[in-house]
This record gives C-alpha cells, structure tokens and sequence, in this order.
C-alpha cells in the first residue's frame, strides 16, 4: 500500500538556516545551496519546504501566500497527523517521525524530503479519522488551489474507498461526540489521609509508570504533602504547606499520589493549579501513572482554561463558511477541521492544535485559521442558544472538571473565577458550580501566585479595554465583522418583557459613548492631530498629554503618577464617568429582570433557557457589577484629586507600538494582591498545597519568611507547614557558574560579542536570557550570521515570526541550536539533555522600577525586596539548566556588577566564579566539550 505514495514525484527540498545557509535536496541527493540560487528556486517553485515564512525571512523575502509551487511539509504533517506534536522545522519534522537528528542544512533538505514521503506514505496507510473523511477533505483544499490537494488524494485513492461523503468535509460540528448531563457531584468529604498511605501510593504510581522507586526526597514530599489533605478544623483556617522541591525531586507525582487518594476518598476532585501552559500539559501527561488507559485519563484527569482558550464551533462556521464562498483562508481552515475532529479537548492555546499553522504562509490576520480568530475572546457566548451547544468544547471542559479526580488549571482561571464568585456570594448569588469545588487546591509553580491575584485582582480603563466593551454591548459595527451584540444575544430570551427589551436598548444607546471603530487613530494619531469622538476617547486623550508632560518613555511605553491631576485630566475623568454611570444602569437593571425571570419562570423554564440565562448573567453580573464600578471608582477619585489610598496604586500607561503611542490606560493594583487571593481562594478553601523549586530564599533568616508574604500564608492566623527538600543532582560536578567581569553590559556590541564566542565555546545549546527586548534585537542583529557560519543556527523571541513555544520546541529538537529570549523563555522552557547546554543573562533581572514595583518595595521591604525578586529569578533561569541526572550546564552572567548576594539562592555546591571573558570562554569549552560518543 506504500507504493503509489512513494511513487509520487516531490519537488525538491530547501532548508534554509539563519545566516543564511542553504541547501536542496532531490532525487540526485543533497547539497549546499548559495543563497541567491536558494532565493531563485524558493521564488519559482516548485519547491518542498518546512516552514514558509520563516524560510522567506531567512532569505530576506516576505512571507509568501501559498501557491501551487510551495509544499509546505508542515502542512502535510498538519493533514496527516493532525492534533500531534511537531516542531516547526526539518529537524522538527525529522524527530516527529522517528528518524535521526539531520544536522547541517544538506542533512535536514534530505530529511525534509524523507518526511514528506513517510507522511504520504502513512496517509495511504492508515488516514484518520476514516479515509473517507480524510478524502473529502482533501478535495475540498484541492479546489481552493492547496498545493498538496493531488498528493494527499492520491495518497488516499491509493485504497478503496467508499462515496458516504456528501459534504466538503469541513463540517466536523456535525460529527463530534456531545456531552451528557449528569447530575450533581456533591459536596466534597473530609475523610484524611494518612502520611504512610500516600507513600504507598507514590510507589503505585512509579511501579504502574515503570520507574524506579521512589527517591527519598520524592517519598519524604509525598508524605508530608498529605497535610493538605487533612480536614480543617476552622472556618477560613486551611491546611495550608509551602513547599519547596529542588528540581528532580518529583514533586509532581509527589502531590498527585496523596491528591489521587483524596479524590477517590472524598471526590469530586483536587485542583491542581499552574502558571505555564507547558507544565498543565505535563503534569495531564504525568497522571498516567494514575489512569493508564487513555479514556478513563480523559475523564479522571481535565485540562481546564478559560473559555477564550478553546475552539468556538459557531465562529469555526462562520469562518468556514465564509472561507468556502472565498472570503478567507479555506486551506487553514481545511487543515483546523482535521485537527478539530481528533483534539483532545479543543484548545487551541497550548494544547494539541500546532499554534505554528496560521504562520506558515502569508494570510491576512482576520481570515487566519487562529485562536484569535476562532476563540470566544469577546464573550459573546450564546450558550444554549447556540446549535453547537451540546458539541461545544468549551462546555465538555466544564462538565469534565465537575466529574474529574483532578482538575489541572492554571492560576489565571483559578483566580479570577473566585474574584467573580466571590463578588456573587457576598451579594448573595449564586457561586458557580465549577470553582466551588475550590476546596483542595495545589498550586505549582507557586512562586508565580502573587503576579497572578496581582494581575486577576486589577482594574484596567484603556483605550482596548473600552472598546471591547462596546463591541460586546452593540456588536461589531464595520462591514464584514463576525459578532453578536447584546440585542443579538438575549432580545428572543426576552420574549414579550417589554421593560427588559427596554433597558437593553438603553444600555445599547448608552455604550456609544464607548470608543469605537478606529479609536486609537482618534487619540494618538501619527500626524498628532487627535480628535477624539465621545467621553471617554477625550479622557484618554488628556491622559496622554499628562503623560507626556510627566512621564520618562521607556522601550514600551510611558507611565506617570494619577494624581495630581492636570485640570483637563480631571475634567474630562468627571465626564467620562457620567458616560459609564449611564451605561451601568440600564444593565444592572437588565441583570434584574433576568435574575427576576429566573425566579418567577423557575417551574417552567427548560434547562436550555436556564441555561442561557445564566450564562448571559455570568457576563453581564462581570461587566455591570466588577468592570464599571472599578472605572467608575477610579475616575472618581481623578477627579476629586483625593489623597491615595495606601492599598491600592493608581498610575497612568501608555502603550507603544513601533516607537509612538497606540493606548493609553489608567490602572489600578493592589499594593498587596495577597489581601484579596486570601478572602477570595486561600480561606474558603480546605487545604492548600503551594509547591515551587524555587519558593523559598536562603539569604532571609527565615528561608520562608517572603513566601508566606506573597502566598497570603502570612494573612492565616497559623504559619503554615513549610518543608524544604533539595535536589538530589550532583550540582558542584553537573554545574558551573560563572560573573564575567570585563564585559560592559551597557555596551551592546560587548554584550553580543560575548554571546557570540560563548555559543560557540559550547557549540550551541545556548539560551541567552535579556531583561529589555531592545538588547534582545540588537544582539540579535550582531551575532545571527557569525554563528550560522559556524553552523550554529540562532533562534529569537521578537524576531522570527513564531510565538514562544513553537520557538522552544524547535530550539529542544535542534541539539546544537541557539536561543534568545525574554521572561517567557525563563519561565516556559523544559529543555533536557544537550539542547540546552549554557545559560546566558545580558545583566541582573532587577524588577523594573515602575511606579507600582516602587509602592511594594516600600511596603515589603526596601532594597531587600529587590534582591529577594532577583535571587528568585536568577535561581528560576539557572533551574532550566539540569533538568535531570546526566545533564551538564553552564550558567554565565554578563554583569560584573552582580552581587555576591544575589546567587544565594543557587542549589548547593554552586560556587560562583568572578572570571574575564575569555577565562569564561576556556571554561565553557573545557566544561561542556564535545558529547562522549557511545
């Protein structure tokens, strides 16, 4: 069956690497390529390559839109495999598909080649999810002009296959499993459990995954993580552990084996909480030791996100519907169906769905096939009004996580879900049924929870926050917009209620006092002659003509203090609230009568109605009751220049975007988010787990004295358990680290000259880490072409037209690669092995002294504060380094004046080395050497 696949004549294969380097493969074999020929054979075609775009950039060309001559393999991957892992490159693809690591651009073009036979191979084999399905897929792409279109379908024609197709294939809402009501969980018991059952329970779990048994560490944390798993004794008194696990200790299924053993005891299920999508992937992957068969993993052990994370059925037929009359991208939109039939859950933000697939060709951002596009981003959800209701992703997360054993979700949803609860039940609403199963909670990555309540708990009146309330009120207003306004949505809920069809149109009225269509134009346009349109636009507008008179810019942007206010400021704030009081009302008064529906047509109203009802009510309760009163509030307090308030800090932003003002803001944070994070999350709970390699701080008398404080642990009446186990790695052998003292970190050229010559003293496997995305670019710009002539290929966040992780995964399957980054990278890479070899800081990850750091350092301590925010972030990056037993790194910083004190926080047997440069460079070399050859 593999013959008529392998027969089919491909197109020769380019692989271009940074530098550029260049190389073609074809029937003869492979070999190098000089750039110009490479531009010539990528501009005629035909031509087989891995990634369009960036192949294009590379050779100093646009991105291109398909066309009949470029074969995109990660295209085929996509239709071939949908819903599976892939890097976007050769050695990507080359990895994906169980070949050897290509090395060198000839070796990755004969790859590249090799991948896409295997792929057309496998297609004529086994198509999933039926070759009927996959067929008329196929044809469907072929009519748009899918370059692909008579490979995959001779591919697919190469066995029988029969004609039950009627459709174009892209209509997958018709065939997705829909989700069953099921009744109420219940509450949660309180039976405990015991230190010793959840070590028995570890070694469970390790024999069913086929590992050793446990570690020491991993059997002394499980143990003592059962703690949180105690009944509490006291309202608002959680058991409540910090605990801090060196990085190989296990910790993930340290906690899962004592929050298997609750669940199963006391159900309906524990929360496990993160910060990074990568680590919510993992540890979903991590509970197959608990739940090995696939299916019943699928329901024990939920991925849970926002709703703005999952793949929206109705705005998936819009779009494909209006692709197929052509007016949009109907191949991505082809290739989203594939992956949409097989998804394990739907998202597409960090889940299965290649977040690469909208990049590789150029397509207008409004008609990509992307999360921005095909998400319910605006909350313009319809809920049982919607056809797609019982099918919807969305709505399966949710029932999923009622059900489950163990709910993995990430800080954001977990905490900005009790805000909102939290807000119904003190007016006496009712919670929703999801987060009040908040009672047993694990927060990994726990060193992030204070940024995240800091972040959930603020109030933020801009410019895009402004009109996003407006489009969500009255609806998109320019031609060719997809949407559904307020009316749209509950005018037939409303049936014959005059007075609530009454106050909808008032709120619909009053909203266009909002910014509208081409506000930002209006209040910042580039010739500076603003002319802004309504209250709100003339607010901001002042605001920007503060900030101009007061503020410093920066790489980003500008921010002042609020207060005291210009005269213009505080006039235009007093107008602007009025605007939003009249728009509040009419929908608090909308809120009323639904609520007052509910009640009267209780014994009526069918579950679907209900349904919908409520689910607008969640979204008006949000906008009419958190969002406008806190801008209403904050305006106020503008205009009657009254004196701050300790708790909170009030500050003006504007936001740049290519060198000159786009938005502007006025914000609003808590000084300490943890005040909220308590009343909202900590004290309702049960028992609380916060788990972090990097959570406590040696260099305080009490390690976690500052762990306590941005945990809320301090709030408590009771300290909570603290435990602190280290990592069981061999860091004075595996690891060196390194202050290089002769370099100018204010010298750019210093700076990438370094980088430069320590990348290649490793031999790739470098990650060099910036503190401001200028330096990033400017490094960048200096060392790309230098590495690539020693065969190095150099990845970059800001730079190459790919988001954060897919830039990762790349970097993770090219061993000899190199990568630039910002926070994102620090925080998000799991790199092990020789892919990840040398850690480079351009300077020390100071907090940036913003207005809103500068009020926290003088509550949480002064100067102290700063360093303990450093010596968490310097022990976070170098924690990317040894990721397990055989790993060997270098960790180098380009800041001769980096304090000793600052690399307390090191694991021990980490001595830190004050060396020149090219000591440094003799170190790195003799360090890390070539790999033994086995």
């Amino acid at each position: 069956m593999n013959a008529p696949a392998a027969s089919i004549d491909l197109a020769p294969a380019l692989v271009v690497l940074p530098g550029p380097r260049a190389a073609v493969a074809d029937a003869a074999g492979a070999q190098p390529l000089r750039p110009p020929d490479a531009r010539d054979l990528f501009e005629r075609g035909p031509v087989l390559l891995a990634h369009a775009a960036m192949t294009a950039r590379r050779l100093g060309l646009h991105a291109p839109p398909r066309g009949p001559g470029l074969f995109d393999a990660m295209e085929l991957f996509a239709f071939v495999r949908p819903a599976r892992f892939c890097a976007p490159s050769a050695a990507g693809l080359a990895q994906a598909l169980g070949l050897p690591e290509p090395k060198g651009a000839p070796a990755q073009a004969a790859a590249l080649r090799e991948a896409c036979r295997v792929l057309l191979a496998e297609l004529a084999a086994a198509p999933e999810p039926s070759r009927e399905e996959a067929l008329a897929t196929a044809e469907t792409l072929a009519r748009g002009g899918w370059a692909w279109g008579p490979a995959t379908i001779g591919a697919l024609r190469s066995a029988p296959v029969g004609n039950m197709f009627r459709t174009s294939g892209l209509d997958v809402w018709t065939r997705l499993v829909e989700w069953e009501a099921e009744a109420p969980p219940g509450e949660a018991g309180s039976r405990p459990i015991e230190a010793a059952d959840a070590a028995e329970r570890l070694k469970a779990l390790l024999a069913q995954a086929g590992l050793a048994e446990a570690r020491p560490a991993q059997a002394t944390f499980a143990a003592e993580a059962a703690f949180a798993f105690q009944p509490r004794e006291r309202e608002g008194e959680p058991r409540m552990m910090l605990a801090e696990a060196g990085t190989g200790v296990g910790k993930t299924l340290g906690y899962l084996a004592p929050a298997s053993l609750w669940a199963e005891a006391n159900g309906p299920a524990v929360w496990v909480s993160t910060y990074t999508r990568a680590l919510q992937r993992q540890i979903e992957r991590e509970s197959q030791a608990i739940f090995p068969d696939p299916k019943v993993r699928a329901k024990k052990a939920v991925v849970r996100k926002g709703r703005e994370n999952y793949l929206c059925l109705l705005n998936f037929q819009d779009a494909t519907n209006a692709a197929q009359l052509g007016n949009g991208d109907l191949v991505g939109m082809g290739l989203a169906a594939r992956w949409a039939r097989v998804t394990r859950d739907g998202d597409m933000t960090g889940g299965d769905f290649p977040a690469w697939l909208p990049t590789l060709f150029h397509v207008a951002p409004a008609a990509q096939a992307s999360a921005a596009n095909l998400v319910d981003r605006r909350g313009e959800c319809i809920h049982a009004g919607c056809a797609h209701y019982r099918t919807c992703f969305v709505e399966k997360a949710i029932r999923g996580s009622r059900r489950a054993d163990i709910v993995i979700a990430n800080h954001a949803l977990v905490l900005t879900q009790a805000a909102f609860d939290g807000a119904r039940a003190a007016r006496g609403s009712k919670a929703d049924n999801e987060t009040s199963q908040l009672k047993r909670i694990v927060f990994d990555e726990g060193h992030h929870l204070f940024d995240a309540a800091d972040s959930a708990f603020s109030a933020a009146l801009s410019g895009a926050e402004a009109a996003e309330l407006r489009r969500w009120i009255r609806g998109p207003e320019g031609r060719g917009r997809r949407g559904r306004g307020l009316e749209a949505r509950l005018l037939d809920v409303l049936g014959g209620e005059e007075d609530g069809k009454q106050v909808l149109l008032d709120a619909t009225r009053a909203a266009a006092a909002l910014p509208g269509e081409g506000w930002s134009g209006r209040i910042a346009p580039p010739n500076g002659e603003v002319n802004p349109s309504g209250p709100i636009e003339s607010f901001l507008v002042a605001v920007i003509d503060q900030l101009r008179a007061r503020a410093t810019s920066s790489d980003v942007g500008m921010e002042c203090a609020a207060r005291p206010a210009l005269d213009l400021v505080r006039s235009t704030a007093r107008e602007a609230a009025a605007a939003i009081a009249k728009i509040e009302a009419p929908m608090l008064a909308l809120v009323r009568h639904l609520e007052d529906v509910l009640d009267a047509e209780a014994a009526t109203l069918g579950p679907s109605e209900r349904a919908r009802i409520e689910g607008a009510l969640r979204g008006l309760d949000k906008r009419a009751r958190m969002t406008l009163p806190a801008w209403r509030s904050m305006l106020r307090a503008i205009d009657e220049d009254s004196e701050d308030d300790p708790d909170f800090v009030d500050w003006f932003e504007a936001t740049f975007l290519y060198g000159r003002v786009v938005d502007a803001a006025c914000r609003r944070h808590w000084v300490d988010p943890t005040e909220p994070l308590t009343n909202a999350v900590i004290a309702p709970a049960h028992g609380v787990l916060v788990t972090s390699a990097t959570l406590a701080d040696p260099a305080l008398d009490d390690p976690f004295a500052l762990a306590e404080m941005r945990t809320g642990a301090a709030r408590l009446p009771d300290r909570p358990k603290t435990l602190k186990l280290a990592s069981p790695f061999d860091y004075a052998n595996q690891a060196k680290a390194l202050v290089v003292t002769d370099v100018s970190r204010d010298d750019a050229r210093q700076v990438a000259a370094a980088m430069r010559e320590l990348f290649l003293a490793a031999g790739g496997g470098g990650l060099g880490l910036f503190t401001a995305i200028r330096r990033l670019k400017a490094v960048h710009e200096r060392i790309a072409a230098p590495l690539a002539d020693k065969g190095l290929a150099l990845y970059a966040q800001h730079v190459d037209p790919l988001e954060v992780g897919a830039l990762v995964d790349i970097f993770r399957a090219e061993q000899d690669a190199c990568l630039l980054g910002t926070d994102a990278v620090r925080d998000g890479v799991d790199v092990p092995g020789r892919s990840l070899r040398l850690l480079v800081f351009d300077r020390v990850p100071w907090p940036r002294p913003d207005i809103l750091h500068k009020a926290r350092r003088a509550r949480f301590g002064g100067k102290g504060y700063d360093d303990a925010v450093a010596r968490g972030r310097i022990a976070q990056a170098f924690g990317r380094l040894i990721r397990r037993a055989d790993d060997q790194g270098c960790f180098v910083m380009l800041d001769a004046q980096a304090p000793t004190r600052l690399f307390s926080a090191l694991p021990e047997g980490v001595e830190i080395q004050r060396v020149s440069l090219v000591e440094a460079i003799e170190a790195v070399e003799a360090f890390l050497g070539p790999p033994q050859q086995s």
